[in-house]
């Protein structure tokens, strides 16, 4: 017999067929549409970085192309950490709880990000501190999914999870769309700032010269995040049983569990942060490599965790037993193909757009130059928001495509794709990088990054159905949170990547680097799925 409070839920069975009909499915979709809209905002957040910091050149911020790739990596990093807590919050505070919280959390960085930009003298630390703070909206992730895989049947885990996922990433969209709009009048009054360079917006070009309100791109969040962070207090659910969260019967105590928690990822991203940067600005001046840099910070995460004492730590253990499930592993990587190519290409593409096409590349007394502003170059803010576009708009349909077909020959084929997609982007960045009229190459790579954008997008969606059928219930929500905080390091690894590539005028060779982990992927999804005698044949 189901036991449904106002806002705790016993007895929670959603393929009971009986009580999904009867109560399950009007309960599982209040939960699901008020989810969507969180995570939205979530990833607008974290990734507003990318356009920010076009705008940033456009006005003359004091600051270095490369410096400026660090901030859309620090938040990166951070907002991947902290998806590796967050795989965890639900079985400890409850979906209800967690969402309300980890949203209103948002309002820090969102507020703070408005300020700092109001004032073009902020340092590059202060801006630093609210990129890595941005990490909240990365993390939330990890707990969303987590939560509403809880709530639906299997039989529909991949629409259910496509739509969670693929609208909640329309922030990247949303975000590419609306920041460049609202920077153009006074919403939230302040002085504005006069650029020095052209700048964009969905609807065409913005002269230099023109008055513009760069901290809009921060305090517009706040209209959202406030409602919904109500919204979600009043008008989400906590699951009590003991396979999702029975220990979620405190407000407060919940708050403490996640705040906690988070703290421990902001704290292993800044010695990550540490251990990479030179001592001139704070680092260690060891400048590990970022390969070794993040296993440790992975690591370091999780240990920290199994300190934490009392009835947590039995929580967590009890949890953990994903790491013992080979799937776990093969998943990890198969995510990481799909998801973290979209959220690091989301990230990295205005920037790589600003620099590679908005400049002419070319011989000046016997130097390569690549600072020779093209007056015919495409603007960044008009175009980059199409390939995360396509990338969400599509990933419930790579959901129900896998429902109908099977995940893993859905992700088998949608990997070649970004096998041949990733290799066509690359030959078109590599002409465009030597040429002093790289605007001729625009349109072929925006076209082959937008269907590596697609790729991505239908791969997600599948490998949620894979991960739904291989795992149990208890499990599935933390593998789903893990694999997502793995993947989500694209948001780190792939700006980073360029920026280190572009810096040593081989921006082709991070796309052939990628080409390669795909074909890997490739080999592994076979192996583990689609082989004669595979471990789960289709799943």
């Amino acid at each position: 017999m189901s036991d449904f409070k106002k806002h705790d839920l016993r007895g929670w069975d959603p393929d009971n067929e009986d009580q999904w009909a009867s109560e399950g499915k009007s309960i599982a979709t209040r939960n699901l549409w008020i989810s969507i809209p969180a995570l939205l905002c979530g990833f607008a957040v974290w990734l507003y970085w990318g356009i920010i910091t076009v705008q940033m050149i456009n006005l003359g911020f004091a600051f270095e192309r490369s410096e400026l790739f660090t901030l859309t990596a620090i938040a990166g990093l951070s907002g991947a950490t902290l998806r590796i807590p967050s795989s965890f919050f639900i079985r400890l505070a409850g979906g209800r709880y967690t969402i309300f919280f980890t949203t209103a959390l948002l309002i820090i960085p969102a507020l703070g990000t408005g300020m700092l930009l109001q004032d073009p003298n902020s340092s590059l630390w202060q801006f630093q501190i609210l990129a890595l703070l941005s990490g909240f909206g990365g993390g939330n992730f990890a707990s969303s999914m987590s939560n509403i895989s809880f709530f639906y049947p299997k039989k529909i885990q991949g629409y259910a999870l496509g739509m969670n996922a693929g609208l909640g990433n329309f922030g990247v969209t949303t975000m590419q769309i609306l920041v460049p709009l609202v920077m153009t009048f006074g919403l939230f009054g302040g002085d504005p700032m006069i650029l020095k360079n052209a700048s964009g917006t969905l609807i065409g070009k913005i002269p230099a010269g023109t008055e513009t309100y760069i901290q809009n791109a921060g305090y517009v969040w706040l209209l959202f995040l406030v409602p919904l962070a109500i919204a979600a207090w009043f008008g989400m659910n906590n699951i009590r049983d003991d396979h999702v969260s029975p220990d979620a019967d405190s407000a407060f105590g919940g708050f403490l569990k996640i705040g906690g928690m988070l703290l421990i990822g902001l704290a292993t991203s800044v010695f990550g942060l540490w251990l990479m940067l030179p001592a001139s600005v704070g680092g260690s001046g060891l400048m590990l490599s970022k390969w070794l840099v993040l296993p440790i910070v992975i690591v370091l995460t999780l240990i920290c965790m199994k300190l934490i004492p009392g009835k947590t730590q039995a929580n967590l253990k009890r949890q953990f037993k994903i790491f013992n499930n080979k799937h776990t592993w093969a998943m990890t990587v198969i995510y990481t193909m799909t998801f973290g190519s979209f959220i690091g290409f989301s990230a990295a593409l205005p920037l790589a757009i600003k620099v590679i096409f908005g400049f002419q590349h070319g011989m000046i007394d016997g130097v390569m130059a690549h600072d020779i502003v093209n007056p015919n170059g495409p603007s960044a803010l008009m175009y980059a928001w199409m390939g995360p576009f396509i990338g969400a708009l599509i990933r419930p349909i790579g959901g129900k495509m896998a429902d109908k077909f099977g995940g893993a020959r859905v992700t088998q084929i949608v990997s070649v794709v970004m096998v041949c997609s990733a290799l066509g982007v690359a030959y078109f960045m590599k002409a465009a990088y030597g040429s002093m009229t790289p605007e001729v190459y625009f349109f072929p790579f925006l076209i082959l990054f937008i269907l590596l954008f697609a790729a991505t997008g239908i791969g997600n969606g599948s490998t949620f159905r894979t991960i739904a059928i291989v795992f149990d219930k208890e499990q599935t929500g933390p593998v789903l949170g893990w694999t997502s905080a793995i993947a989500a390091y694209g948001a780190f690894i792939i700006p980073k990547v360029f920026g280190e590539q572009i810096k040593a005028t081989t921006p082709e060779y991070a796309l052939y680097g990628f080409a390669i982990f795909y074909g890997v992927c490739i080999v592994i999804n076979w192996w583990f799925y689609l082989r004669k005698n595979a471990y789960v044949k289709n799943p």
